[in-house]
């Protein structure tokens, strides 16, 4: 029997342990020489927790999550640190066209509107989890053709691996047998003052985007991109997240806060600065670097404080944000956005590295 283990952010490992879906649940851990410390679960290909020195060298975590595998099934935020697909974000309707055959089956899991991947995407699914080394993990789930709807019989890997420098980097790959769309991203819920502190709303927080995609009241883009230049959209320059969360500007009265994709100032598929954050109290600062196009800036406008998270932890609204690096929404329904389809021959491949540090 596996030795229970008490990890760097208080959680023990036996309570990640649970046969699902006839596979077995586990938590696996990556550290680095500088003591940093990631916690992965295989259910969901979950980053649990996230552990960094803040200014004084004090470990903090700095994502959500829950104390348990029993409190992630039960959880009425099934996302929580996990890789969203087949499709991230939103395809509008449920349904799009390729290659000349309609696909409209996709669940209406968000309003009118198919989200990240449908009733059970890869965030609920258990992933094969191997450990290449103390600071690296593979992560890799096949979909059978048909799954949620969409085609092709599609391998996925996702690789995490924890650099000495204090880098979190996110690797995917991915091959299909018949045409199909795919978004992947990883969908980490960050608080950089530590998780369970209330709000990031005092995160300074920099977006390297000329434009971003406004959307309709279900968070479907509109079309055309829009400039932020002279709206509360702009992160251009370092902004507090909650500044102007609460202005009275139609695009953030409809979220509820920030819900948007930014189009980052970049050439498709060169890995490039995409923001940073930083927390005033713990000064610790995460920068994001990404081949992909967009980014999704999320400020945590529907939790609610009612679930319990790690440790007794509440987790109330905007206590949270989050950095999706991916393609844009309904990119299968729009041809003037950058690509989502990925056909048999080919293979996708996108990295993301998130890079802590602290200041003081």
């Amino acid at each position: 029997m596996k030795e229970n283990k008490i990890i760097l952010s208080g959680l023990h490992t036996d309570d990640f342990r649970k046969i699902i879906d006839n596979k077995e649940v586990s938590l696996c851990l990556l550290t680095n020489g500088a003591g940093a410390e990631v916690a992965v679960t295989n259910y969901g290909a979950k980053i649990v927790s996230l552990m960094v020195p803040d200014k004084n060298g004090k470990f903090t975590d700095v994502v959500t999550g829950h104390s348990s595998i029993d409190d992630y099934l039960a959880s009425e935020e099934p996302y929580f640190g996990a890789v969203c697909g087949r499709y991230g974000n939103r395809i509008a309707k449920g349904r799009f066209t390729l290659d000349g055959i309609v696909y409209d089956k996709l669940a209406l899991n968000n309003g009118p509107n198919s989200l990240h991947g449908g009733v059970k995407g890869f965030n609920a699914v258990v992933w094969d989890m191997k450990q290449n080394d103390a600071r690296s993990v593979e992560l890799t789930y096949t979909s059978a053709d048909g799954e949620e709807g969409f085609p092709g019989t599609l391998t996925v890997t996702v690789t995490y691996t924890l650099t000495d420098g204090n880098e979190l980097v996110v690797a995917y790959h991915a091959v299909t047998d018949k045409p199909t769309v795919l978004n992947l991203t990883n969908h980490s819920y960050f608080n950089l003052s530590g998780a369970g502190d209330p709000t990031i709303g005092d995160h300074l927080l920099t977006i390297n985007a000329d434009r971003y995609l406004p959307t309709d009241e279900t968070s479907i883009p509109l079309g055309a991109p829009e400039k932020v230049e002279g709206t509360p959209m702009d992160f251009r320059t370092p902004h507090a997240a909650g500044a102007r969360i609460h202005d009275d500007f139609e695009q953030l009265v409809i979220g509820r806060g920030y819900d948007h994709t930014y189009i980052l100032n970049k050439k498709e598929g060169e890995p490039t600065f995409a923001a940073r954050c930083m927390s005033p109290k713990t000064g610790i600062v995460v920068e994001v670097f990404t081949t992909e196009p967009g980014v999704q800036l999320y400020t945590g406008n529907w939790m609610t404080g009612n679930l319990v998270g790690k440790h007794g932890q509440r987790y109330p609204q905007h206590a949270a944000l989050c950095l999706e690096t991916q393609h844009f929404p309904d990119s299968p329904n729009r041809p003037d956005y950058p690509t989502t389809v990925l056909r048999p021959g080919e293979s996708f491949d996108s990295r993301t590295t998130f890079k802590f540090y602290a200041i003081q």
